[in-house]
């Protein structure tokens, strides 16, 4: 389920099929905002990347205009797409070999736009050069909740083994974190449809993504639930934001705005 595509045809098709039990219950999904992202700004304390997301920019575009050195105004949407792979590119270590496969350009561009995302924001490498440090010494990975991930290909003298072993290193706090802060969520939104005696039911989770076969009546109650427990499961220094929609299938979905 985790896999079914949304940006084919067939996906669509097929997330058509996933309906709410009956007549009167609809789907309620809530979405972490750039939930990565937020929490590479927070291991990181890198400054610049702590100010987008305190004053809610759309941090794609706000990259952007960082490494292309133009206004936010300014910004394309190719701009835009190239800013948002070297985002998620590097919190999962990508190299510019790698990044120049996924953009189509040569190594030397792919390493002059990684260059100039480090010197915008000096914490997040800073914060990667720190997490191989600390895994070549110590063997091991941690998430902010102080789950390990022991990584013994770190000190491989094979290059290729080793660098592999170096991007988990650095991915492992970022995504580890999202995925006990989810997992924290779930317990906390479970705990509660219980106390409150809500007929709504939890009943996946998709990536970042809740999904709840919701009975009409409790929308607004199961909303707030969701959205509060959701964003307050563990505090970061930027704000953690949820995007909650709601619709009759998993394909059509409508935000209920906050």
């Amino acid at each position: 389920l985790q896999n079914i595509p949304i940006r084919t045809e067939l996906g669509r098709q097929i997330r058509q099929a996933f309906v709410a039990s009956d007549k009167n219950y609809f789907l309620l999904s809530a979405d972490y905002s750039q939930i990565e992202l937020r929490i590479l700004a927070h291991l990181s304390k890198d400054e610049t990347l702590i100010k987008a997301f305190e004053t809610d920019q759309d941090i794609h575009k706000f990259t952007a205009a960082q490494i292309f050195d133009v206004k936010e105004e300014e910004v394309d949407t190719k701009m835009r797409d190239t800013a948002k792979r070297i985002n998620f590119g590097i919190v999962y270590g990508m190299s510019a070999f790698g990044l120049s496969k996924d953009l189509g350009i040569s190594g030397g561009e792919a390493q002059d736009f990684i260059d100039r995302y480090f010197l915008r924001y000096p914490g997040v490498k800073e914060f990667m050069d720190q997490s191989i440090q600390n895994c070549e010494r110590e063997g091991f990975s941690v998430t902010l909740l102080g789950r390990r991930r022991y990584i013994p290909d770190i000190n491989s003298r094979n290059n290729g083994v080793r660098q592999f072993a170096q991007r988990q290193a650095i991915n492992t706090p970022v995504q580890g974190t999202a995925a006990d802060l989810m997992k924290l969520a779930m317990i906390d939104i479970d705990r509660e449809l219980t106390r409150q005696h809500l007929q709504s039911a939890m009943i996946i989770t998709v990536h970042d993504e809740l999904v709840f076969d919701a009975l009409k009546k409790e929308e607004k109650q199961l909303v707030e639930l969701v959205r509060n427990k959701m964003e307050n499961a563990l505090k970061l220094i930027v704000p953690i934001k949820v995007s909650v929609k709601k619709g009759e299938h998993w394909l059509n979905m409508q935000e209920i705005k906050s």
